[in-house]
């Protein structure tokens, strides 16, 4: 069976917990395990986040996310969260120097997803940044990561 939901948001600093909250409750309802809940409650924080300091959209323009689990975990299912804005300049990741405190959303979304990546709406106006999740076999409160290049599967 698939689920999906979809919330609005103000742009507002206020709507970064309240879509870490609204995905929290979420998870627990499609019994998402543990690490996989955390870590998209955590990766949609940092979208949300980019889409407010980054996306120079006109005022009154939302942030619409949507979340959908194709399936159940245990069976293979994958979870994907989209963030959604009216800018459409695409996001990349960063690399910034030690001593910076900001610009590593990008990168850590880009270490803990199974896949993620940008593109313009279908609607023309704006860009959708999302990532997926994926369950890992014989892993029942964890999930599939990426391996880096050139690594070799755990034993």
């Amino acid at each position: 069976m698939n689920h999906e939901v979809e919330w609005h948001f103000n742009r507002s600093p206020r709507s970064v917990a309240r879509a870490r909250s609204l995905l929290s409750v979420q998870a627990m309802e499609w019994k998402i395990p543990g690490e996989m809940a955390e870590t998209s409650v955590l990766l949609l924080s940092e979208l949300v986040t980019n889409t407010l300091r980054h996306a120079g959209c006109a005022p009154g323009r939302e942030i619409w996310t949507r979340v959908l689990l194709d399936g159940p975990v245990e069976g293979g299912g994958r979870l994907r969260v989209e963030v959604s804005d009216a800018c459409d300049a695409l996001p990349r990741v960063r690399h910034p120097a030690s001593d910076e405190e900001t610009g590593r959303g990008l990168a850590l979304v880009e270490a803990l997803a199974h896949r993620w990546g940008a593109e313009p709406r279908a609607c023309g106006i704006g860009k959708t940044v999302w990532f997926e999740l994926a369950p890992a076999p014989g892993r029942p409160d964890g999930f599939a990561r990426p391996r880096p290049a050139g690594s070799e599967p755990a034993p």
